[in-house]
């Protein structure tokens, strides 16, 4: 009798590794030989977490570990509404619920605009968890491309309508956007609020990155538009703008009821968030001012010693970033993730090397990416310099090895 395969779900074979992580049992054995890796293919900050959410988590002193709501605690809730209001972003505090890191946000956003087999518009290049998220939801993402040339800014209106579909449900934006770094400009975030408008749609707006702005750059939350309140949905994490991605607390904001009775029943579903993360957070989000200030001229910093030795590489192009930590560079190769993942295994320059990421996995069209990276400026400007030079040098024998 012939034995029958049992096989896996599709969805498995849609979601896409992730381009950030597939390599990570490499940098193990890598590391295991020795070899100094400078990893700038994950938005780890390495700055300290700060005092407040260490000193919190420390002085615990409950005896047992509890379920909380399903909502996030209403302590949490109500720093998150003071967090919203330093930023003229006024909220009830019933038009807030807590999430496990700005993922579950995502997911919980798309999933409750979207029926299995509708669509969400997308700028590529984008998140590329996006995709996974997608897949899980079992929501098709359309994608809209934007060009470096153009400053990765958003198309014009007719061309994000002719993506439109009678299946679309709403328009997810990043801004300051990563990948590439864009802070989108108040008239190009009109345009997704007259679509919105016009054609009935949902804005899913991610800004975790929203502090990080440089170059007298301003940054806009579709929050600051009153006439699409109903259409907006907040995504939000304290990973990047607090060091506390391990964390994983983040946040789903809506004025529209139903949106938050939907995600609420995603929410009890996976029951409560952890308390002693949620419990540490409360005052730095009651005073987030006082430590994000300081982040600007750090990663400003930062973003110029690694574009300072990007622009003297011969035959790559790239643009300064103006907001968020990453930067999307095009490369003289045919297959960025041959070339990351030579940079990793068969590299190394006086015991060191770095780790990138390969574009591929941020955009969604086929065939899109395949010769760019994206670099995330997260180490000191110190190890930053040392890193870029190391890479510089890896690109050099890269294109020499190719030629021969």
């Amino acid at each position: 009798m012939t034995k029958k395969i049992l096989n896996i779900s599709r969805r498995t074979e849609k979601t896409q590794s992730s381009p950030i992580r597939k390599f990570a049992p490499f940098l193990e054995e890598v590391k295991k030989r020795g070899i100094k890796v400078f990893e700038l293919h994950i938005g780890q900050p390495d700055l300290e977490t700060p005092k407040e959410v260490l000193l919190e988590i420390n002085n615990f002193k409950g005896k047992i570990l509890p379920y909380t709501n399903s909502l996030g605690i209403l302590e949490v809730r109500l720093a998150w509404q003071k967090y919203y209001r330093d930023f003229n972003i006024n909220l009830d505090i019933s038009e807030i619920l807590v999430t496990t890191g700005g993922s579950e946000a995502i997911l919980f956003a798309m999933a409750t605009i979207c029926s299995p087999g509708e669509e969400i518009i997308v700028f590529e290049p984008f998140y590329t968890n996006y995709n996974g998220y997608a897949s899980l939801a079992g929501i098709k993402l359309v994608p809209v491309k934007t060009s470096a040339k153009a400053g990765f800014c958003l198309p014009n209106k007719k061309e994000i309508e002719r993506k439109i579909s009678k299946k679309t449900r709403g328009i997810l934006i990043c801004n300051p956007n990563n990948p590439t770094g864009t802070v989108y400009k108040k008239e190009e975030l009109k345009i997704l609020v007259q679509i919105a408008k016009e054609r009935n749609l949902f804005i899913l707006s991610d800004e975790v990155y929203r502090e990080f702005v440089y170059d007298g750059e301003k940054h806009y939350s579709m929050m600051n538009f009153p006439e699409v309140k109903d259409k907006v949905i907040l995504l939000d994490s304290i990973s990047k703008r607090f060091s506390a991605c391990g964390a994983r607390i983040g946040c789903l904001a809506s004025k529209n009821k139903e949106v938050i009775e939907g995600a609420t029943k995603f929410a009890q579903a996976r029951l409560s968030l952890p308390i002693i993360e949620q419990l540490a957070v409360i005052p730095i989000l009651k005073n987030s001012g006082k430590y994000t200030r300081k982040l600007i001229g750090e990663y400003k910093k930062r973003r110029d010693t690694v574009f300072s030795v990007l622009e003297k590489i011969p035959n790559i192009f790239c643009l300064k970033p103006k907001g968020a930590f990453y930067i999307i560079v095009k490369l003289p190769v045919r297959d960025s993730d041959h070339f990351a993942k030579w940079l990793l295994t068969k590299f190394s320059w006086e015991g060191k090397t770095v780790m990138v990421a390969p574009a591929s996995g941020f955009y969604a069209t086929k065939g899109l990416g395949e010769n760019e990276i994206r670099l995330a400026f997260v180490l000191s400007s110190a190890k930053l310099k040392e890193a870029m030079e190391i890479f510089k040098i890896g690109l050099e024998k890269y294109i020499l090895l190719c030629r021969k």
